[in-house]
């Protein structure tokens, strides 16, 4: 059985979440996303980092999160590692933002 998605994460409620709160909360999450690239780089390298974002950026740049370099780089993370990498970083982003009380406050704000 396949399935046909949308969007690259639409495969995963989770994952999902992390780009929505992303997408409309990018000025008060973007201090969380530099931590979250910063513990990315713990484990490959600023300088691997780097050189595979060049090789991903869009060129046009017409995207919501392309305006932002962080975001940008946390989503083009996001979007091109395997997807059980996927899970468990959106994972870990999610409990980085509820262990600083981002989540709560984003999620009550919604509604």
């Amino acid at each position: 059985m396949t399935h046909t998605y949308k969007r690259w994460y639409d495969y995963d409620p989770l994952l999902m979440e992390v780009i929505d709160l992303l997408k409309n909360y990018q000025a008060e999450l973007r201090a969380q996303a530099s931590v979250f690239l910063q513990k990315v780089e713990e484990q490959v390298s600023k300088e691997a980092l780097d050189r595979f974002y060049e090789m991903v950026k869009p060129f046009n740049g017409n995207r919501w999160y392309d305006k932002d370099p962080v975001i940008s780089k946390t989503i083009e993370l996001l979007r091109v590692v395997p997807q059980k990498i996927q899970k468990q970083a959106a994972d870990s982003f999610i409990q980085a933002l509820r262990d600083n009380g981002v989540v709560v406050e984003i999620t009550e704000n919604k509604n």
